[in-house]
């Protein structure tokens, strides 16, 4: 099985300058690992940062290392966060996230494992936020988890990259394991420069 969703490019120019994380699901608990989501993340804008400012030119909205640092920072630590909370513990696939520096855009890859049951849900609700407008969804949201304190899977970390980062987003999912069956979903997060 492969589906792709959203803009997700699978043909992208070869980047010079990337970094990937990888974890390892067996290694460490879960609770220990929230915390290393954001040291991961602080780690990836760091060193990105030292990239920028770029071009002076450029009519960019990040254009300086204060706002790279905090866009790098907030997208890869919601997509280690959506990784590590939706993964599938049973398999020993790891969750990576890599970020490529390209000419005119920065391009974050996170892959983990799913489980069978927990695809069509997700893919669902992939198509209810690229059919719809990110902000009143984003609104929308925001609403619903003021309203309503168990609300757990709000997707306001995704509706945030769309709105307020103009994020282009998309997804492949696809069976990297026959028996037993491991099913995997590379979120890729699109970033104008």
């Amino acid at each position: 099985m492969m589906k792709i969703l959203g803009d997700f490019n699978d043909y992208l120019p070869v980047s010079r300058e990337y970094l990937t994380v990888v974890l390892s699901p067996s290694s460490v608990p879960l609770q220990q690992r929230w915390h290393n989501n954001g040291l991961s993340a602080d780690f990836m804008a760091d060193y990105f940062a030292t990239f920028f400012p770029r071009n002076q030119d450029t009519v960019s909205k990040i254009n300086s290392k204060i706002e790279v640092k905090s866009v790098v920072s907030f997208i890869a630590n919601e997509l280690l966060e959506n990784s590590m909370k939706f993964n599938n513990w049973e398999t020993d696939y790891p969750i990576s996230i890599t970020l490529q520096l390209h000419t005119d855009s920065l391009v974050f890859l996170a892959s983990n494992s799913l489980t069978a049951e927990a695809v069509d849900d997700f893919q669902a609700f992939i198509q209810e936020i690229i059919a719809d407008d990110p902000g009143e969804l984003l609104v929308r949201q925001l609403e619903n988890n003021a309203e309503d304190d168990n609300h757990t899977s709000s997707g306001l970390g995704l509706l945030t990259m769309m709105s307020d980062y103009l994020a282009k987003i998309g997804w492949k999912f696809e069976t990297v394991q026959e028996d037993p069956e491991i099913i995997t979903v590379t979120t890729m997060v699109y970033l104008m420069m």
